[in-house]
């Protein structure tokens, strides 16, 4: 039966694929608008594909690298030879869904600005549709590429008795290209965008006192460009990573489970019973002319919750009929990690929107000063990590019970495994409400350069609004779902040892001194790797403060806005700066459980590999959470309370949402891929780091 279900991945990942070449070619049929809002257009496209060519060809050098170490491993016997390979698909397949969707995004942002003169649906719509684009994508090239390599190797392995745990154990490997490249692909995204970003912000509001998309900033088009190489491609290699993850860990913890091939395939058959769900949650986002935030937000819900609805009906009987009645209870571990998706998604929301008090009070605290709007924003970011920790708790508790770990802890293990696939399952549509937001913002501010009608700025505003929030809470889900994943990863980490060795001692009790010295060692990690990025995006900002004060200065005419400035000036500083800066982090995640192992043994890396899960999981929130709340408090003041733009509480709340942008958009979101990382990299190099260890 295992078998047989499982033609419905490949089935599904096709669908998915053409659902969303149906949507690209829907989005590409509307009007582009006028020559202005071409034009600008075409400046956002041309600096987003040349930022992604540079960014590429930097990381292929990368790849040829870990290519070639990988298949010395191999010859060596540490490593089969599909891994090297598995490593480049991955890697490929992960940049490939970020290029598509920041493709159909910087296509969708001008057509989203001409749609909304029509109607505010007809924006919405157009948004979202590139957002879904995106989103399957993702979900679609994810599970294709597991597809692809699972019936290789089966057809590789045939009449091997020990085909299965064959095939999970070297599927395991898989994802580590994939991490690789988000990692590349978020950390230098976020470094572009925030750079851009702050520079704007710091010279056009607070020195200059003009608009937030004044076509006069110099740094306007590379903040409009780095809204889709962070948010867009950096996003969805960061989401592909984690689908992808989820599937093959879970699938590899089903041999120790005594589930077998149908456990292995449970998870690639839940995935593609999600990308149905997806696919028809897509059909219910509409909306009226209302263009309250709130009733927005209830069309993109809709969309969400009835995926979650279908999805879990469906999975009821699809699982039914893979492991059979007697282990229903698994069923129970799906719908406890979906449940907790959509629980840290709304818990986001409430701590970063507007339209809730603690936002609402942070904007209060601009009126005495930035000093306060940094402290107020800190507080909440730390504050909302409560709730969060205690949802991925229970999650982990209930998943791991109901699927029999109080009988078998392999079982129970599973069980959490199979909760982050349940998470991530409607990842279609979440992923496109996440989308959405860049798509929305660009629109806002090519009808801003483009002198659109208060009318459809009006409608611009309303959907960018609703794009912060939708942001806030896709970062929430991510990091969520990366906790989940990380600890499904550190099983299979565990499990990974002792195929190579059954006979093997673990130790892992904290009274083992190199499990406690890991423990140390990661838990620091997330806070190193947070400051590398943070530093970076500072270096890159200075750059473009620099830049766009020599241009106010030096360009006659630019204030008075009879002259034009340099935007690609701002795009090729914050491009060089992107390249250069995302190297240091991303080897601090490759190196890290490499020299632990070596230094500590697995139990050491073991120790790292909990240590960073769980502060990298805390600290992700924290950031998101309080970079979130910082910019939607600034949008609160703007739409006319607490004394509106150009007040002294507004610039108060522009140094917040300064200080917030690194964090939401660069370190915390980059935390999700380095927690996963490491457990990647760390079961790659298990057989090495067993060899070679000082300490056993």
């Amino acid at each position: 039966m295992g078998y047989l279900l499982l033609l419905l991945a490949p089935a599904g990942s096709v669908a998915a694929l053409v659902f969303a070449a149906c949507l690209a070619f829907g989005v590409l049929r509307q009007g582009e608008g006028n020559e202005q809002m071409r034009k600008i257009a075409l400046a956002v496209r041309q600096g987003a594909d040349a930022y992604l060519k540079r960014q590429y060809t930097g990381v292929a050098i990368f790849f040829g690298v870990m290519f070639v170490i990988l298949m010395a491993l191999a010859v060596c016997g540490y490593l089969t030879f599909f891994v090297p390979f598995a490593f480049l698909t991955g890697g490929f397949f992960s940049g490939l869904s970020g290029f598509v969707g920041m493709k159909i995004a910087t296509a969708a942002n001008s057509r989203t600005a001409e749609a909304a003169r029509k109607s505010l649906n007809s924006g919405l719509r157009i948004a979202f549709s590139s957002g879904a684009v995106m989103g399957l994508t993702v979900v679609g090239l994810g599970l294709l590429h597991i597809c692809l390599w699972f019936y290789l190797l089966d057809w590789f392995y045939a009449g091997d008795p020990d085909k299965i745990q064959k095939i999970t154990s070297t599927v395991l490997t898989f994802g580590m290209g994939a991490s690789s490249l988000a990692l590349f692909a978020r950390v230098g995204g976020g470094i572009f965008t925030k750079a851009a970003d702050v520079g704007a912000d710091l010279v056009g509001k607070i020195e200059a006192g003009i608009p937030e998309d004044d076509p006069r900033n110099p740094a306007v088009i590379a903040d409009n460009v780095g809204d889709n190489v962070g948010d867009v491609a950096g996003m969805g290699a960061d989401l592909f990573e984690s689908y992808i993850g989820s599937i093959v860990s879970t699938a590899s913890l089903a041999v120790a489970a005594g589930l077998g091939i149908n456990g292995a395939a449970a998870p690639m058959i839940m995935a593609a019973a999600g990308i149905l769900a997806s696919v028809l949650g897509t059909f219910f986002v509409r909306t009226g002319e209302q263009a309250g935030q709130q009733v927005l937000l209830r069309a993109l819900r809709r969309g969400v919750y009835i995926s979650a609805c279908i999805f879990a009906v469906v999975s009821f009987f699809l699982l039914s009929m893979v492991l059979g009645w007697d282990r229903i209870g698994i069923y129970f571990s799906v719908l406890s990690g979906l449940l907790a998706g959509i629980l840290i998604g709304y818990f986001t929301e409430y701590f970063t929107s507007d339209f809730y008090r603690p936002t609402q009070r942070l904007s209060e605290t601009a009126v005495t000063g930035p000093a306060t709007v940094v402290i107020g924003g800190l507080s909440l970011g730390m504050l909302s990590t409560a709730v969060p920790v205690i949802i991925v708790s229970a999650a982990v508790l209930a998943s791991y019970y109901f699927a029999g770990g109080a009988h078998n802890f392999n079982l129970g293990l599973y069980g959490i495994g199979i909760s982050a696939v349940g998470m991530l399952s409607t990842l279609g549509i979440t992923l496109a409400t996440d989308a959405y937001g860049p798509v929305a913002d660009n629109a806002g501010g090519i009808a801003e350069m483009a002198q659109l009608g208060p009318e459809v700025r009006k409608r611009t505003d309303a959907l960018d609004a609703l794009g912060n929030t939708t942001a806030a809470t896709g970062k929430g889900f991510a990091i969520g779902s990366a906790a989940l994943t990380a600890l499904a990863l550190i099983a299979a980490f565990r499990d990974r040892i002792l195929v190579l060795d059954p006979s093997y001692q673990l130790n892992l009790s904290l009274m083992n001194p190199s499990v406690l010295t890991g423990l140390f060692i990661g838990g620091m990690l997330p806070f190193l790797f947070a400051s590398l990025a943070m530093e970076s995006v500072g270096r890159a900002a200075q750059k473009i403060v620099l830049e766009v004060r020599r241009q106010f200065k030096e360009i006659a005419g630019l204030m008075e806005g009879t002259a034009q400035p340099d935007y690609t000036r701002c795009v090729d500083i914050c491009t060089r700066a992107a390249q250069k800066e995302m190297v240091a982090p991303a080897l601090v995640a490759i190196l890290a459980p490499i020299v632990t192992g070596i230094l500590l043994g697995v139990h050491g890396v073991a120790g790292l590999l909990v240590g960073s899960t769980v502060t990298g999981f805390v600290l992700a929130i924290m950031m998101a959470n309080s970079g979130g709340a910082w910019d939607n408090a600034k949008k609160y003041i703007e739409s006319g309370n607490y004394g509106g733009k150009g007040s002294e509480s507004h610039k108060a709340a522009v140094v917040g949402d300064t200080i917030g942008d690194p964090f939401k958009d660069t370190s915390g979101p980059s935390l999700n891929i380095l927690i996963k990382l490491l457990s990647m990299v760390a079961i790659v190099f298990t057989a090495f780091i067993m060899s070679f260890s000082i300490i056993k």
